[in-house]
């Protein structure tokens, strides 16, 4: 069920003293030559692993993978860099690998320094404890404020994509503050793991919200080994492109559904849009309302909010059409507007998942976004989180 459930993959998760008691150290690595892609934050602030990350993808094929929790090794200036360097290094020297070859990832606190000799000593002892069944190991240490692991995997016809990730809190695209590793036995040529990788996330990663905070370190990874030996074919591809779907989208609703003290994982589709680009607006505009979103704490159908976050949906340097009169809206499948007049009733949304379907009658485009309610508990995740 995760980074080590393909052919040809090993990893493991250790305890290495950044954080206090809980596994804070995962190492992934290719056992067969690896290609591979990465996207990354769209935040101007950038933490030192991913500017290290995105040149070593610039400059080699991906074989490994390091990951931290505890510290996110961002806003640490030149010695932040430097760090994420070294860390790099000594895997790359660990696994016998090229330093280019090696991908690095942190996430935790904003603005401390990587104990880098914590780091360094951790990484001889996680080289040495990789291991074919080390992925759910793997995944436990990259989790900071989550509750739980998060793992997925989608099996083709004679191939499998697995994938770890972490995330509860600051959780917004372009993507948020989640790491993600995916690992497959599929056989990829150098420049085309990308071409399957940017889809799947914006259809999952970059279409979910829980705070509607846009992190430094965000970063989705697929490593690709061949060691299925898959033959090649259009059909193959398609499924190939489907499994990777099917693992981003496990993998980001179990991210909302563990936000941040989250009590509600809500689905938002907006239909009949004039343009694609508008209903993903929409979408997103009203899976970010707080709003929209503590009225789902309340399991209150307060569709006014719905309507109001919709028509202030920012897009293009204005805002996204919607015409009142052709709005229909809908909660767990109970209509409570229909052509812009309201139909007086009552949905049920006491349980710990609400689906809200906005029809805007304008056209054929349509987005569905992935949100988390905002609870107390949130507020006082975030108000201790450094204490």
């Amino acid at each position: 069920m995760s980074v080590t459930a393909a052919k040809g993959f090993a990893a493991s998760g250790i305890h290495c003293g950044i954080r206090r008691r809980h596994r804070d150290l995962a190492l992934v690595r290719s056992l067969l030559p690896a290609t591979g892609a990465g996207l990354f934050t769209a935040n101007q602030v950038q933490a030192a692993p991913v500017v290290v990350s995105r040149e070593h993808l610039e400059l080699a094929e991906p074989q490994a993978v390091v990951a931290n929790s505890g510290t996110a090794n961002a806003a640490t200036g030149m010695r932040g860099e430097l760090d994420a360097r070294a860390t790099a290094a000594e895997a790359a020297r660990l696994l016998d690998v090229q330093v280019e070859e090696v991908l690095v990832l942190s996430t935790g606190v904003i603005g401390l320094p990587l104990p880098l000799g914590n780091m360094l000593s951790g990484l001889r002892t996680a080289a040495s404890a990789l291991s074919g069944d080390g992925g759910a190991d793997a995944a436990d240490a990259i989790l900071t404020t989550d509750t739980r692991a998060k793992e997925s995997v989608a099996h083709g016809s004679g191939f499998t994509v697995g994938g770890m990730a972490k995330g509860s809190g600051m959780i917004h695209p372009n993507l948020a503050t989640m790491l993600a590793v995916l690992t497959t036995d599929f056989p990829l040529e150098p420049g085309e793991a990308i071409e399957f990788l940017h889809p799947a996330v914006e259809r999952s990663f970059n279409s979910i919200s829980v705070d509607g905070e846009c992190s430094t370190n965000d970063t989705v990874l697929l490593l690709a080994n061949g060691a299925s030996e898959v033959e090649r074919s259009p059909a193959a591809d398609e499924a190939f492109a489907v499994a990777v779907g099917k693992v981003c989208a496990d993998l980001a609703s179990q991210i909302v559904a563990d936000g941040e003290g989250a009590t509600v994982l809500a689905e938002i589709h907006v239909r009949g849009a004039a343009s694609e680009p508008e209903a993903k607006a929409i979408a997103r505009r009203i899976a970010t309302s707080p709003l929209v979103k503590t009225a789902l704490y309340g399991r209150d159908a307060n569709w006014g909010r719905v309507l109001a976050a919709a028509g202030s949906a920012p897009f293009n340097g204005g805002y996204a059409t919607v015409d009142p009169d052709l709005l229909g809206l809908s909660f767990n499948g109970t209509p409570v507007l229909a052509g812009g007049q309201p139909l007086g009733a009552e949905p049920d949304v006491s349980g710990a998942n609400c689906t809200i379907e906005l029809e805007l009658g304008l056209g054929d485009a349509a987005a569905r976004y992935l949100t988390s309610d905002l609870s107390s508990d949130y507020v006082r995740i975030n108000a201790d989180y450094r204490t």
